[in-house]
């Protein structure tokens, strides 16, 4: 079983999210009750719809994750599932996508994910010119 494959197992069981067709056509969502939440595209690539507030808030932290791509501009982060703390990063960040999302009113337009517009270098290939 894949990294993402056990995430999204975790996520099904989650009572708040259900599962879903996600609105860019690729992979599988999950949803809440106010919105999609969670793209998972094939591969290790999850998007999550976070909401400007909460990327505002964590922009610092998540910037320093090398598991995080952000996107200016985007409503979602692009989490790299690339091992099991990465998969613990994306639940909690989904605790926190889904109290953002509670909390505020829902987003205005299409959720517009980040799939094909994030490039993840492998960690290994990142680390190969410092040798």
């Amino acid at each position: 079983m894949t990294l993402a494959e056990r995430a999204l197992e975790r996520l099904e069981a989650w009572s708040d999210l259900s599962t879903d067709l996600p609105s860019c056509g690729a992979g599988l969502a999950l949803r809440s009750a106010h919105s999609e939440i969670v793209h998972f595209h094939p591969g290790r690539d999850v998007d999550l719809h976070l909401t400007e507030p909460a990327i505002r808030r964590f922009h610092d932290d998540l910037r320093e994750s090398t598991a995080v791509r952000l996107l200016p501009g985007s409503r979602w982060v692009t989490v790299h599932l690339d091992c099991e703390t990465d998969v613990d990063l994306l639940m909690s960040l989904v605790s926190v996508a889904l109290k953002a999302h509670q909390a505020g009113p829902p987003a205005l337009g299409p959720a517009g994910c980040n799939l094909h517009r994030v490039t993840v270098v492998p960690r290994d290939d990142f680390f190969a010119p410092f040798g």
